[in-house]
């Protein structure tokens, strides 16, 4: 009985089980909570590791590619290096072999200035091919010894009429035809020489030379080129233009006849002369001027107006110089023209002066007077324009009261161009204008300034050299268009020009 009672358990006791089990199944329950995070991070690091790896052997591999990738482009670029050197050393062998084709030197002569001396023109057609013979000889001495094949070409350029002329009153031939035979001796003596009439017109030869020049000059093998223009100042802008650098320098040399202009001189291009004595060393003078003016009649006045003069304004060099000679001047049509009695005449840079008469020079107050009535239209040329291959016109010296008089003429009563210009009106019978007006020598004047406003319908393509009509806008004044219905097109006016007439842009259209 007693042992029963030892064996039984209170509540206490079974709370205290009860309890106990409940700590135990909590502790297992954290254990196990435990250990199931354990796993968890354990599979999350152990996929983090396994992407890494993947990620570190891609790497691997990418650099690998980009090893391989490497070295093949370096083949590749040492490859191309190797093909540029090779076709640069090709190339280079190719422009050696076209600089040492053909080689030349190019020998262009402004012959307005550069005249050949009296003695080779005086023999005509032999003299001609004497000439050029020793003029081949002289280049020849001078580049020879640089290539056994060297062509030598040869190209005169001038005005024949003028410059015939000129050599007239110089005295050094009596007749044109020496001349043209020397010229035409010339051209024949050798393939590559060629002596050129370029005709009258303003800057003809310049414009030959220059843009002659400047084709070879780009031509690799021309491996030098000789001006023949030491007389003229007005190449002394396209040198500075052409000679940009020292190798075009050492490619350009100047032939002297007589003493190069200052201007060319300070363009600092080699300067030689050829031969001995084939070129004059003085300029041509007129040793047999006209002993007294002669009234000129009006086709004469007409073709100094519309500038039909026998020479061109660069062309050739002739200046007035006194004679003890006597001797029947030879009558020419410049002759004609450059005697026709002042006042006024048209004022061009090379002209002979005019004969002035004693009335004049005691009475030089009256003269001034006189002069303010006069003007140059156009008044001046820009000094950096040219408004094309005809050149500026020439400047015609007008009296302005005469031309406003002409001006003012209106319908019926105004004075036909084409009649008092160029010759009898062809259609006179329907032409509304005025034919039978006698017009003096100023009215001519004024007329052919007026009919310079009509611009030519060839421009400066125009080939006609007594072509009444302008050929650039004759209006301007202190960079200004001065004419209110100016009917030239913009080209035709110096870049910058403003005008007066705001539809200008218009006259583009017709």
């Amino acid at each position: 009985m007693a042992d029963k009672m030892n064996s039984y358990i209170g509540p206490d006791a079974i709370q205290s089980f009860v309890n106990r089990y409940h700590a135990l199944r909590d502790y297992n329950d954290t254990s196990e909570n435990l250990i199931k995070e354990l796993i968890l991070h354990c599979d999350r690091v152990e996929n983090e590791l396994r992407k890494e790896s993947q990620r570190l052997v891609n790497s691997q591999i990418n650099l690998a590619n980009a090893a391989n990738a490497q070295r093949e482009l370096l083949q590749r670029v040492q490859l191309c290096e190797a093909r540029e050197e090779s076709a640069h050393d090709k190339t280079s062998k190719e422009m050696d072999k076209v600089r040492n084709h053909n080689p030349y030197v190019m020998v262009l002569i402004d012959g307005d200035g550069l005249v050949f001396q009296d003695t080779w023109i005086k023999q005509g057609l032999e003299g001609g091919k004497k000439a050029a013979n020793a003029l081949l000889s002289a280049v020849l001495e001078m580049f020879g010894d640089e290539d056994r094949d060297l062509q030598i070409l040869v190209k005169v350029v001038a005005n024949l009429s003028g410059l015939a002329k000129a050599m007239q009153r110089d005295g050094c031939i009596d007749n044109p035809s020496l001349l043209k035979d020397f010229t035409l001796g010339f051209t024949q003596a050798k393939a590559t020489f060629d002596y050129v009439d370029v005709g009258f017109g303003k800057e003809r030869a310049d414009l030959k030379v220059k843009e002659t020049a400047r084709w070879h000059l780009r031509n690799h093998n021309c491996r030098h080129i000789l001006l023949g223009i030491s007389h003229d100042a007005g190449y002394a802008p396209f040198l500075d233009e052409t000679v940009q650098n020292e190798a075009t320098r050492q490619r350009i040399s100047i032939i002297e006849g007589f003493a190069t202009v200052p201007e060319l001189v300070a363009t600092k291009v080699g300067i030689t002369k050829l031969g001995n004595g084939l070129f004059r060393d003085d300029k041509l003078f007129d040793k047999f001027p006209s002993s007294a003016p002669s009234q000129p009649t009006n086709a004469a006045v007409l073709t100094q107006v519309v500038g039909n003069a026998a020479s061109r304004t660069a062309s050739p060099a002739i200046s007035a110089s006194s004679s003890s000679q006597t001797r029947t001047p030879i009558i020419s049509y410049a002759d004609i023209v450059s005697s026709a009695s002042p006042p006024p005449q048209i004022t061009l840079p090379l002209a002979r002066k005019p004969t002035q008469t004693a009335s004049w020079r005691d009475k030089p107050q009256a003269r001034a007077q006189s002069e303010t009535h006069y003007m140059l239209i156009p008044p001046s040329t820009p000094d950096n324009w040219n408004p094309g291959a005809r050149g500026f016109d020439k400047p015609i010296r007008v009296n302005t009261l005469i031309l406003d008089v002409i001006k003012r003429r209106k319908d019926g009563d105004k004075l036909c161009n084409n009649h008092y210009l160029r010759g009898p009106c062809a259609k006179k019978d329907i032409c509304p204008f005025a034919h039978e007006y006698k017009i003096s020598d100023e009215e001519m004047k004024a007329v052919a300034v007026l009919a310079r406003q009509n611009p030519c319908s060839s421009g400066q393509f125009c080939e006609l050299d007594d072509c009444i009509y302008g050929h650039h806008c004759p209006s301007i004044r202190d960079g200004i268009c001065q004419h209110p219905f100016c009917k030239f097109p913009e080209e035709a006016h110096p870049p910058g020009t403003t005008f007066k007439n705001q539809y200008i842009t218009a006259n583009l259209l017709n």
